[in-house]
This record gives structure tokens, C-alpha cells and sequence, in this order.
């Protein structure tokens, strides 16, 4: 068949003439392919699911019923545009109880539609063609990829299990550096599991001022934060002075889905944004920003959600070490990030992680993500659903023994 007319006006971003004609399949669709054959060549076999990145249960009662209430007020129908008070006020509130950071709710926060379009939009506000956006590997992809739309340069910055994966900004060539305007880093890191330090956060604003950078720190995780009390990059000295953090209601709060969250810090960046974001989309339902007014002045959902998936991580690692793999409670996220087997005793090799992770769940019914962004790793999400604990026990024990068949090699 003849390519249509307009084949050849796609824009270069997104493959230009050669758009739709490519053969390559992106990793979740492989997994998700992946599913699919397991579950329709082993139906009598059960699919344990650790490549789920996203929360397993409903927003908490409380929170759905206040959207019950808000769907059906008249008030609420209109456009959000760049948001309504009551949001920016709570999210103050929420700002100042957790982490000690005191923020103007007029100035200093906007909401966006969830953490992924603020991380889409704010290269918008900085990055002309050959700029360059600093981004650590491996992490979410959004802002490297409209970094790209706006014609500039991604730089990756490899988080290395030597470096307790921390970026090594040392290592960016000074030409680099030259054209440098944003650094995005992400803590807890996704999917690591790492969580910054205050002595990390001191480098980074220290290394902006020095290089005249807009960080921003991707927060989504945040409120899963094991051990010490969550750390915003806000609280560090000099944080609102070169950057913004970008936070989420999904993973702390339950509300995937719901398309809610915040970009904060510096007056005449979040500014930016909102102009950007102006002229890019309408605002959520001003019912759905009601309805998390009540999430964010609850802090019990963030605790009960924190107790619940450090538990589970715990119960994992427990498993994935009396089977050989290497790993530990990771400092946030639900996510654990462990070097990816090498092989069977049976003397197959898998050459990457992903052919790990292809394995495991076309001839096992496991499925996992992997990356070979900076060395072959796994990662293993504990969203799995599980209605109580006996069920998440069941299904330890289940994991354990299908990994005890193979017989890995690491």
C-alpha cells in the first residue's frame, strides 16, 4: 500500500517519514506481549505479577466519598485552568507538616495533571534547540523526551550501584556543562529505590549555582520513604533558588489514575510552568482537587500506605535472597532494584537483563522489568494484589519455590 500524502510531514521528533514504519517494540509492550502468551499457553498456571508499577488498591473511603459529594456540586463544573486555592492551600499544609518547608500557596505552587505533565512541560520554559537537559539513567523518561521536542540534548547520567547510585556529576564534560540549563533528578529514585541525602541535595544545589542549572526534582515516591521521615529537596538552604520540586498524589496517597499532583519552589519557575500549562491544558476537575484537599489533610494514608509496601518489600527481599539474588530494602518507592541473574545451572545465559525478564515470565509465569540502562538489572514491584497478609505469604511461598526450580546462576 502507498504511504498517504501526509507520511511525509510527521515531524523529525517523533521519526519523520519513516513514522509507524518502525520495527521496534518499547519494553513495557514486550512485557505486556509477554503476559499475554504466558497466561494463554499456561492457563493452569498462575501469574505472579512484579512488573506492575502502580498501586493495588483505591483511594482511601474518605477521599472517595468527598468526591461523591463534590461530582454532583454545580460550582464545580467549570474549567480549573491553572487550579483553585483550596488545592494550593492544602498542599501548603501538607508542605509544612511533613517537611518544614513553608510555601506562598499563591506563588510558590501550581497543580499540575499529574506528575507526568509537569515533567513534560517544564523543558518547555527553559530548552531552545542544542540546549541540554542533565537526566539520570536509568528514570522516567518524560522530560528527556520533550527536551528532545523542543530540539535540544539529553545527557545521561548513569546511576551506578558503585556510586550507591548517585549521579557522578563530576564526570559531565565541560562543553556539556556549557550548554546545560536543566538537571532532573528523581529521589526516591525510580527504580532504584534510593533515597537522597541532605549531603546529595547539598552537592546538587552547590553544583546549580556553580553551573547556573534549573534543577527539578521529581518527588512521586516521596511519601514512601522508609527509615528517616520523607526529605524534600525544598528543605535544603538554597533549594528554592535554583529549582522546583515535582510532587504526585498516585503513589503516597493511592490516586492513580486520578490525574493529581504539584510542582513547588521557586516563585519565577513555578510561574513558567503555569504559563506553559496555561496555554497546554484547562486544569483537573475542580472535584477530583476537592477530593484531595481530603487526602493531603489526612496523614494517616500516607503512613498506612508506607507501613504497607515496606512490609512487602521486606517479605521480598527475604524470598529473592534465599534464591541467590543480591539485594535489600530499598531506602523508598515500591520498588526493588537487584542485579539480574546471568544464567541457569543448566548452562544458559541470558546476555541482559531483559532476556532475563523474558524468561522468567514466558516459561515461568513471573514477570518483572528489567534494565540495562546501567548494568542488567530487575525490578520488582511488591503492587502485586493481595487482600491480607495470608494471601501476600501465599504468594511468597509460591515465588520462592518456582525461582528454587530454576535454578539461577548470578
Amino acid at each position: 500500500m502507498n504511504d498517504p500524502y501526509f507520511q511525509k510531514l510527521f515531524a523529525q521528533r517523533i521519526g519523520g517519514t519513516q513514522y509507524g514504519k518502525g520495527t521496534e517494540i518499547y519494553k513495557f509492550e514486550k512485557i505486556k506481549r509477554a503476559k499475554r502468551r504466558a497466561l494463554s499457553e499456561h492457563p493452569e498456571r498462575r501469574l505472579i505479577d512484579f512488573g506492575i508499577g502502580e498501586n493495588d488498591e483505591m483511594a482511601d473511603e474518605t477521599v472517595r466519598r468527598a468526591m461523591a459529594d463534590e461530582i454532583n456540586r454545580p460550582e464545580n463544573r467549570g474549567y480549573a485552568d491553572n487550579g483553585i486555592a483550596a488545592f494550593r492551600e492544602a498542599v501548603a499544609r501538607l508542605m509544612q507538616r511533613e517537611f518544614g518547608v513553608a510555601l506562598d500557596p499563591a506563588t510558590e505552587i501550581n497543580h499540575c495533571i499529574g506528575s507526568k505533565t509537569a515533567l513534560a512541560m517544564l523543558p518547555a520554559a527553559f530548552i531552545d534547540p542544542g540546549d541540554v537537559t542533565l537526566m539520570t539513567v536509568p528514570g522516567y523518561p518524560v522530560a528527556g523526551t520533550h527536551t528532545r521536542y523542543c530540539g535540544g540534548v539529553v545527557y545521561r547520567l548513569p546511576l551506578l550501584r558503585e556510586n550507591n547510585f548517585f549521579p557522578d556529576l563530576s564526570t559531565i564534560p565541560g562543553d556539556v556543562l556549557d550548554r546545560a540549563k536543566l538537571l532532573v533528578i528523581n529521589y526516591p529514585n525510580s527504580p532504584t529505590g534510593k533515597t537522597a541525602t541532605r549531603e546529595f541535595y547539598g552537592r546538587v544545589i552547590d553544583f546549580a549555582k556553580r553551573h547556573e542549572l534549573v534543577v527539578v526534582q521529581d518527588a512521586a515516591h516521596v511519601m514512601l520513604s522508609y527509615g528517616e521521615r520523607p526529605l524534600s529537596f525544598l528543605e535544603m538552604p538554597g533549594a528554592r533558588d535554583v529549582g522546583v520540586e515535582v510532587h504526585s498524589l498516585s503513589k503516597g496517597w493511592h490516586m492513580i489514575g486520578w490525574r493529581l499532583g504539584w510542582v513547588c519552589g521557586n516563585e519565577r519557575i513555578v510561574r513558567a510552568f503555569a504559563d506553559i500549562k496555561d496555554n497546554s491544558d484547562s486544569g483537573q476537575f475542580i472535584a477530583i482537587q476537592k477530593a484531595a484537599v481530603a487526602a493531603l489533610d489526612n496523614p494517616e494514608i500516607p503512613r498506612r500506605a508506607r507501613a504497607k509496601y515496606h512490609r512487602r518489600l521486606t517479605k521480598l527481599v527475604a524470598v529473592l535472597r534465599r534464591c541467590g539474588f543480591e539485594c535489600e530494602v530499598p531506602g523508598g518507592t515500591y520498588f526493588l532494584y537487584a542485579p539480574a541473574p546471568k544464567g541457569l545451572a543448566d548452562g544458559r545465559r541470558f546476555e541482559s537483563a531483559e532476556a532475563c525478564s523474558q524468561h522468567l515470565i514466558t516459561d515461568h509465569s513471573i514477570c518483572t522489568v528489567p534494565w540495562d540502562d546501567a548494568g542488567p538489572f530487575l525490578r520488582f514491584s511488591v503492587t502485586y494484589e493481595a487482600a491480607d497478609e495470608a494471601a501476600e505469604d501465599e504468594l511468597m511461598a509460591e515465588t520462592q519455590a518456582r525461582l528454587e526450580r530454576l535454578q539461577l546462576v548470578f
